[in-house]
């Protein structure tokens, strides 16, 4: 089992989807690689304004008032982890969109 999926089983509400950690662990290989984007801060309006336009409204595909606060919530949920997994966050925001099937 995967670091990244026992961080998911951490904060998902409902059981984890194993294919989705697999493919978002695929697809963001590069970035989780890195120690600068490995992680999500959810103190930085930049850089959540970076999670929405690039992983809500092109990844997923997605519009709407309701997306900042779908990133407020997830933050509220990881609020106890001071460095906040950018797999772990993606995930839990597909979940709460239900666009986990984006990645299975």
């Amino acid at each position: 089992m995967s670091a990244h999926l026992d961080d998911v089983k951490k904060y998902a509400k409902k059981p984890v989807n194993e294919a989705a950690v697999a493919s978002l662990e695929k697809t963001y290989r590069l970035v989780l690689s890195k120690p600068d984007t490995r992680y999500v801060a959810c103190s930085d309006k930049a850089e959540l304004e970076t999670v929405r336009k690039n992983f809500l409204e092109k990844k997923l595909g997605l519009s709407g008032d309701d997306l900042d606060a779908s990133i407020k919530s997830v933050c509220e949920t990881m609020k106890a982890t001071r460095s906040k997994s950018r797999l772990t966050f993606y995930y839990l925001l597909a979940e709460h969109h239900g666009k986990l099937d984006t990645f299975a």
